[in-house]
């Protein structure tokens, strides 16, 4: 059994605005995904690290291990157009149905050392983890006519961070239920497990406000700050 760091760098940024994927924007002296790798690279209980990525940026990310010493990078696989499609090809990449995946947004830079750490003991007594933070304003439902249908009590409400971990065999399982299903309509790994896999109950680890997604110019301002 391994913990094996699933980092999904195949998004093309296009909500960012720049004329490269916004994982290869440098904060702090360092591309993104260098961080982000770093953080994996450098936890104690991580064994090893796969990265997923576009096909035309698979050679710049195969440069990333020798030229930054990393020892834990072993894998560097192709995604898909979809997000679910990047973490499929990890999933079916390795084969021990014990081992732990941690599947992370390449663009979440500052992942703590304290979530990796409980996501990986919450695997040791659940098949699935999620990361999820509060939510700090009141989230209203709509009806089709665009009227509020129901506002829900914000205190049972989280907002969804990354990773979210999996026993490789329960994220393989959901998603072989999940490609035979006609209405599959993609969504996020625990989702998947949620809807396919509903006796398989999600812990969810408290997550950190510092760890953003990087998806608009002011967040890279924001990681700039808190890198630097």
């Amino acid at each position: 059994m391994k913990n094996i760091a699933i980092i999904l760098a195949g998004g093309s940024g296009s909500r960012f605005g720049a004329d490269m994927p916004k994982q290869f924007l440098k904060v702090a002296g360092k591309m993104i995904i260098e961080h982000t790798i770093e953080a994996f690279e450098r936890h104690p209980l991580i064994d090893e690290i796969a990265l997923v990525s576009r096909k035309d940026f698979i050679e710049e990310m195969e440069q990333l291990a020798p030229k930054n010493g990393y020892t834990k990078l072993r894998k560097v696989l192709c995604g898909g157009k979809e997000r679910y499609h990047s973490s499929l090809a990890a999933i079916e990449a390795y084969t021990d149905n014990d081992d732990c995946l941690l599947i992370h947004d390449g663009v979440r830079p500052l992942i703590s050392e304290r979530v990796i750490t409980d996501c990986i003991k919450a695997l040791e007594s659940f098949d699935a983890v999620d990361v999820a933070v509060p939510t700090t304003d009141t989230i209203i439902e709509l009806s089709e006519d665009g009227s509020i249908s129901r506002i829900p009590q914000r205190r049972l409400l989280r907002n969804v961070q990354t990773p979210q971990c999996f026993r490789r065999g329960t994220i393989a399982k959901a998603f072989e239920l999940a490609l035979k299903d006609p209405a599959f309509f993609p969504t996020d790994d625990c989702s998947l497990v949620h809807k396919y896999l509903p006796e398989t109950p999600i812990r969810v680890v408290e997550g950190e406000s510092t760890n953003i997604k990087i998806t608009y110019p002011e967040d890279l301002a924001l990681a700039e700050r808190m890198l630097g």
